[in-house]
């Protein structure tokens, strides 16, 4: 028997985590274009980009979470992190599991960003395109 609010949970994760990424890379956007006008200066930008951002991280790790709990299908929780490797839905799991990793990988390049130099951590800031050009799956 499975658990319908982790189901609700699950789905409702998501879709906030989808209106988050948008949200973050249009302002990552608008931090590296620098535009920036005396109502909107760029510290603002990069400031709200760099907090929708971890709220994006904190509602991923909650939609893997409760993907991986609820018993309505069979998700382990290394389909999570393995792309292509589940056997539900494999294609959508799949993109979303690279969509993870994309997203630790971009997470972890900017923690550590004051100890990389600038070409490094902007070709693997830039794999945050791939990981919100995912669509989200079909319920």
């Amino acid at each position: 028997m499975t658990d319908p609010m982790l189901w609700f949970a699950n789905r409702g994760t998501g879709v906030v985590l989808l209106v988050l990424l948008t949200f973050s890379t249009i302002l990552g956007v608008l931090s590296g274009a620098r535009v920036t006008t005396r109502i909107w200066p760029r510290m603002l930008s990069q400031g709200l980009h760099r907090n929708v951002s971890l709220l994006a991280v904190a509602m991923l790790a909650a939609h893997a979470v409760t993907a991986v709990v609820d018993s309505f299908v069979d998700i382990r929780w290394w389909h999570a992190f393995v792309p292509f490797a589940g056997t539900y839905k494999t294609i959508w799991l799949g993109f979303g599991a690279l969509a993870l990793d994309l997203l630790i990988a971009v997470t972890l390049t900017s923690l550590l960003r004051h100890r990389m130099s600038h070409r490094p951590w902007r070709a693997v800031h830039t794999l945050a395109y791939a990981a919100w050009a995912r669509c989200p799956a079909p319920a």
